[in-house]
């Protein structure tokens, strides 16, 4: 969005201001605007996390280990129990089966926790991490 108004201030920042510094100063702020405010989300963000992280409450900090377990389970279920299950009602010639799950919208999450946990074991192993 903001990239589309950076082109027509330009060009007024070209007939307003009669200095080239200082116009090139205020072009230059106007175009990292957007990365400025993307950069402090991040960082409220962050913050937020360690909040959260720390926090001894489990409806606060356990939503993160609830995930985890939830999406495994899924995992579980879909490649362990379901099988089985059809395995063994396949044995004893039962019409019914019982349909995998569909994955599309859980193992994003798994893979983005599995990332995270990876990073943090990368961290573990180069003695940054903390306690």
């Amino acid at each position: 969005m903001i990239d589309l108004l950076i082109g027509p201030i330009s060009s007024l920042l070209d007939k307003v201001i009669p200095d080239a510094d200082e116009r090139n100063r205020l072009a230059f702020e106007i175009s990292t605007l957007a990365e400025k405010q993307a950069h402090e989300i991040s960082k409220a963000q962050i913050s937020v996390n360690k909040t959260e992280a720390s926090s001894h409450s489990m409806f606060v900090a356990g939503w993160r280990p609830f995930c985890g377990w939830v999406t495994t389970l899924g995992l579980a279920c879909n490649f362990l129990f379901i099988p089985i299950a059809n395995f063994f009602l396949t044995l004893t010639e039962s019409p019914v089966t019982v349909p995998p799950l569909d994955l599309s919208e859980m193992m994003p999450v798994l893979l983005g926790m599995l990332g995270l946990g990876g990073l943090r074991t990368w961290e573990k192993t180069q003695g940054v991490a903390r306690p």
